[in-house]
């Protein structure tokens, strides 16, 4: 479904995950899968890499899109893995360029009390996950925390007294704040999956609230930014009126809260009838991001140029596809589309998740049906995962994106005449050049040509950095050149390009 496609109260509700411990953890999607991409259809991406010409790729260097946000590639963790804190996790995430983790987990952050590290409903939590132990991941890592804070059964004091706990006793410095968790699913719209124990439930509440909470917060650390949940636009309940409300959840509480925080909280998970259609999702997100900035603009008043847009949780709702292929070209492309129209940052769901039921095969590989990067070692029904901490091909997705951006390099204009491949642009700050292209059909190499504006790249072979189908590494290679390249099946190719020997970019 495009922003654009009407959206009825018709629509089913959002489907429900069960993590390890079977605690459900759910999701808001837009009704039925099918559904959500009409129109895009179900068909494989067409490319006959035999007998199709070259797919032109034009890349200008000279048009920004903006720098690489220090805190652009980020990761869900939970107070519920006991595998959070693992050595093995840590450095895998640390060599992936994770600059950013959220905490304390999803649907739990609204239960979750954090002085003493337990749940309002008495659900099982990780030994030595609290937040100091969270803390010393994400300093390890070297990644800055961003912290849900308890919404649905906490209180603006007990908020407080956590910025007080992180910014003023422990100089931990925490910047970004968000306030609860996916609270539309409170169970005003009709669906509940989400704590929330206020006699109120309606937007209204949630904002004026809101607006006490980031008052208390602030009144202790006037450098915290506070963040505000939204519907994704496009995305039940977006546009739906509850009885009793003069207007749907985003109009509400922005138009309440609007000029009190400092940036909007979206919650992203497309879908498709197949893994092509997933692949095709992530040109969505440029009208995705217009429809967010300008409500921005229609309620934050002055300040409204400021106020960021923080992607805390993304991953694919389709099932099977979480560990496959798939899913790691999806991971490169959603990171990267994001950032390019003006996300600050982009949380994947999530470092460790379990496999909920038996495995399956999706073209031709196996999928856990597991939405952690790193394998969780768990068995079911005599099925079982790799060994602990196993790179899925997710991480592999997020570990393809350090060949080609860094925090301050510029992000830069790019295009593709064919869907089937997807590209990403980056001027880095040695001088060089990197383009990703991903190659999004399974079966077929893709061959393209390659033009650029505002760089000339030197002449010769080029230094390419790969991820492909059933790799268990990045694989560096000196092949093709900055104007023709073959891009492997269901591939994801990085150029390192430099300019001539002597010579600047221009």
């Amino acid at each position: 479904m495009s922003p654009d496609d009407p959206i009825t109260t018709e629509q089913p509700m959002p489907r429900g995950r069960t993590h390890r411990r079977n605690r459900t953890r759910r999701r808001i999607v837009a009704g039925a899968v099918a559904a959500l991409l009409a129109g895009a259809g179900a068909g494989a991406l067409a490319l006959s890499a035999g007998a199709a010409p070259a797919i032109d790729i034009t890349v200008d260097a000279g048009t920004s899109l903006g720098m690489v946000p220090s805190t652009g590639v980020g990761l869900n963790t939970a107070v519920y893995d006991p595998n959070m804190n693992d050595a093995t996790a840590s450095s895998l995430m640390k060599t992936a360029g994770v600059r950013q983790l959220r905490f304390p987990g999803g649907s739990y952050a609204d239960a979750y009390h954090w002085k003493t590290h337990t749940l309002t409903d008495g659900s099982w939590v990780a030994p030595g996950t609290d937040f100091d132990h969270f803390m010393a991941t994400a300093k390890r890592i070297g990644a800055q925390p961003i912290i849900t804070a308890n919404y649905g059964s906490g209180t603006p004091q007990e908020a407080a007294d956590w910025v007080k706990y992180a910014n003023i006793d422990k100089g931990y410095g925490v910047k970004y704040w968000e306030i609860g968790n996916e609270i539309p699913g409170n169970g005003h719209y009709g669906s509940k999956w989400e704590v929330d124990t206020h006699a109120d439930k309606s937007p209204t509440a949630y904002a004026k609230n809101l607006v006490a909470y980031a008052k208390a917060m602030k009144a202790v650390d006037p450098k915290v930014k506070i963040g505000a949940v939204l519907t994704t636009p496009g995305y039940w309940p977006d546009a739906v009126k509850a009885p009793g409300d003069n207007a749907d959840w985003n109009h509400t509480v922005l138009s309440i809260a609007g000029k009190s925080i400092d940036f909007v909280i979206i919650h992203w998970y497309p879908g498709g009838a197949g893994t092509a259609d997933l692949l095709k999702t992530p040109a969505k997100i440029a009208g995705t991001t217009s429809a967010v900035r300008s409500l921005i603009n229609t309620y934050a008043g002055a300040h409204a140029a400021s106020v960021e847009i923080a992607v805390t949780e993304t991953d694919s709702s389709m099932s099977p596809v979480n560990t496959s292929q798939a899913a790691a070209l999806f991971a490169s492309d959603t990171y990267m589309s994001w950032l390019e129209h003006g996300a600050a940052s982009v949380d994947w769901w999530d470092l460790h998740n379990g496999m909920g039921t038996a495995p399956t095969t999706v073209n031709g590989e196996t999928d856990y049906l597991d939405q952690g990067v790193l394998s969780s070692g768990r068995c079911v029904g005599g099925h079982c995962e790799p060994a602990r901490e196993t790179p899925f091909p997710t991480y592999w997705g997020i570990r393809s994106l350090t060949p080609l951006a860094r925090p301050g390099d510029t992000m830069v204009k790019a295009s593709s005449a064919n869907p089937s491949v997807a590209v990403h642009a980056v001027r880095a700050g040695n001088g060089g050049l990197n383009v990703m292209l991903i190659n999004k059909n399974p079966q077929n190499a893709a061959q393209v040509s390659l033009s650029y504006t505002g760089y000339t790249p030197s002449r010769g072979t080029v230094r390419t950095v790969s991820y492909t189908r059933g790799g268990t590494a990045l694989t560096t290679a000196t092949r093709g050149t900055a104007a023709a390249q073959t891009l492997p099946p269901y591939s994801i190719t990085t150029l390192q390009l430099k300019p001539p020997l002597g010579d600047h970019p221009h």
